[in-house]
C-alpha cells in the first residue's frame, strides 16, 4: 500500500485504507434502492408519505456503496475508508489540543521524505515578512515558470498541520506544477486565535509582492488554506493591496457556521470530515475565539467578491464542504469573476489530493497548474 493513503494532506489523515471490494463485502448491501425493488409501492408509498408537506427532506436508512465507474482503485481505496479517529475529538484544554495536533502532525511528517523525492523538489526553511515559512523549489523549473511565484496557505481547521506538517499540498504543486511556491506557517491556536493566522498571511503577501509582480502571483490553498485565500483577498482589496493574478481555494471553508445543504446532506457520508459537531466546529470557536463566525475575515463567503481574480475551485460529491465550495463559486460568478469548479465523483473532502499516486490527484493538480498558466503574467 502506498504510504500517502496513510495520510489525508489538510492535516486530517485518513484511517488506514481497505480495499473497495472488502469494503463492499463487509458493508450491510441493501440501499434504498435495493429496498424499493423488493418492497414495491409499499415502500415508496412510505416514503412518499415522509416528505407530503414542504420542508426538510426525509430519507430511510441507507448503505451508500463505493462507487466503480469513473474512480480510480486508489480513489476507491480512500472512500472505503472508515472515519479517522480524532473526528469526535473533544479536547478539553490547550495542553490536549496541543498533544492531538502534534499526533496528527507526526503522521504527515513521516509521509514527507518519500512525497518530497517522489515531487523532485527541495525544501527550505525561511522567514518571510517576520514569519516561519519554506521555500519548495521544483528540481526542475520551466522555462514559463521561473518569474512565477504561488503563495500555499495550508488546511488542518486552523489547528492542525504546524511546522513542516503544513508541506503536504505545496510539495504536490510544486511538483506536479513546476512551481517555486512559499508555503507560509502562520500562527494557530491554541496559543494564537484569530486574527494571528490572518496577520501571518497578509505579511507574508506583502514580502510575497516585493518578491515577484503579483502579476505572476497566485495564491492557493485547501480547506482553511481555500478559507484564507479567499480572506486574504478581502483583505487585500480592503488595505488597497495589490491582488494576486489567480487563485485556487480548494474545497474552501468559506463558512464556519454550519450553514450549507451539505453540512447536513454529506455528514456521516464525508469520511474525511464526517461532521461539523465533531473536532471541527470545536476548532471553529476556538479559532473565532468570541468573534463573529460570520465576520468574512472567518467566512468569507459572506464578503464583497467583486475585482476578485480568476479562480479554480475542487471538491467532491461526498465533500461536507460541498456547499462552501459551490456557494463561493456562485458567489464569484454572481460577481463576474472568472471561476471553474472541478467536483470528483465520490470523494470526500479533499480526497483529490489525499493520494499522490492516485490519477485523481494529479490530475487535480495538473488543472490547477494549467489554470494558473492561463492567468499568471497576462
Amino acid at each position: 500500500m502506498s504510504p500517502f493513503l496513510r495520510i489525508a494532506v489538510v492535516a486530517l489523515a485518513v484511517s488506514p485504507a481497505i480495499s473497495p471490494a472488502l469494503a463492499q463485502q463487509a458493508a450491510p448491501q441493501p440501499s434504498a434502492a435495493t429496498e424499493i425493488q423488493t418492497g414495491g409501492e409499499a415502500f415508496a408509498a412510505q416514503q412518499a408519505a415522509a416528505n407530503s408537506k414542504p420542508g426538510p427532506r426525509r430519507r430511510p436508512a441507507e448503505t451508500i456503496p463505493v462507487p466503480i465507474e469513473g474512480v480510480s482503485s486508489a480513489a476507491q481505496a480512500m472512500i472505503a475508508a472508515p472515519f479517522p479517529p480524532h473526528f469526535n475529538a473533544e479536547p478539553q484544554s490547550a495542553a490536549e489540543w496541543k498533544d492531538l495536533i502534534e499526533r496528527r502532525a507526526a503522521l504527515i511528517r513521516a509521509a514527507l521524505p518519500a512525497m518530497q523525492e517522489k515531487m523532485a523538489v527541495t525544501v527550505q526553511p525561511a522567514v518571510i515578512g517576520g514569519v516561519k515559512a519554506y521555500i519548495v523549489t521544483p528540481n526542475a523549473i520551466p522555462e514559463a515558470n521561473r518569474n512565477r511565484l504561488l503563495v500555499h496557505m495550508h488546511g488542518g481547521g486552523y489547528v492542525f498541520a504546524p511546522g513542516e506538517a503544513a508541506l503536504p499540498e505545496a510539495l504536490m504543486i510544486a511538483g506536479f506544477g513546476g512551481f517555486k511556491v512559499i508555503c507560509v506557517d502562520y500562527r494557530m491556536p491554541p496559543d494564537f486565535p484569530y486574527p494571528a493566522a490572518m496577520d501571518d498571511a497578509m505579511a507574508v503577501w506583502k514580502a510575497a509582492i516585493t518578491m515577484a509582480d503579483p502579476k505572476n502571483i497566485a495564491i492557493l490553498g485547501t480547506s482553511t488554506g481555500g478559507a484564507m485565500t479567499l480572506a486574504m483577498v478581502h483583505r487585500a482589496k480592503q488595505e488597497g493591496l495589490p491582488l494576486p493574478a489567480a487563485i485556487a481555494p480548494g474545497t474552501p471553508w468559506s463558512d464556519i457556521t454550519d450553514t450549507g445543504d451539505t453540512y447536513k446532506s454529506n455528514e456521516w457520508v464525508d469520511n474525511i470530515l464526517v461532521t461539523w459537531d465533531g473536532w471541527l466546529g470545536r476548532a471553529a470557536r476556538l479559532y473565532a475565539a468570541g468573534h463573529d463566525l460570520k465576520d468574512p475575515q472567518l467566512s468569507p463567503i459572506y464578503g464583497d467578491f467583486s475585482r476578485f481574480p480568476p479562480a479554480i475551485l475542487t471538491s467532491g460529491t461526498r465533500d461536507l464542504f460541498l456547499s462552501n465550495t459551490v456557494r463561493t463559486h456562485r458567489a464569484l460568478k454572481r460577481a463576474g469573476v472568472v471561476a471553474e469548479l472541478n467536483i470528483y465523483e465520490g470523494q470526500s473532502h479533499a480526497q483529490y489530493m489525499g493520494n499522490i499516486d492516485a490519477p485523481e490527484t494529479r490530475e487535480a493538480f495538473n488543472d490547477i497548474a494549467r489554470f494558473f498558466d492561463a492567468y499568471l503574467g497576462k
